[in-house]
């Protein structure tokens, strides 16, 4: 499990590659599970979440509400 501070310190196209690479481990999972792998199960709950803290984190840059990694010291010394 990636923690979102972890996430916080990448930069706009790694979190971009790092949504595309979760969707294609969620993908693949999504299909392990349906082959009847349990294993499969806990690692799919894992994965949606990273997905959804990823796609969060994009979201709050597209809105203006959070400050993309190169600007999130400066705008700490800012506050």
């Amino acid at each position: 499990m990636t923690s979102i501070s972890e996430l916080r310190e990448l930069g706009v196209s790694d979190l971009k590659q790092r949504e595309r690479e979760l969707a294609e481990q969620l993908f693949r999972l999504r299909l392990q599970k349906s082959m009847g792998q349990q294993e499969a199960a806990g690692k799919l709950l894992e994965t949606r979440r990273d997905l959804a803290r990823v796609k969060t984190l994009l979201r709050g840059y597209v809105l203006g509400t959070e400050a993309p990694a190169s600007d999130t010291k400066e705008a700490a010394d800012g506050d």
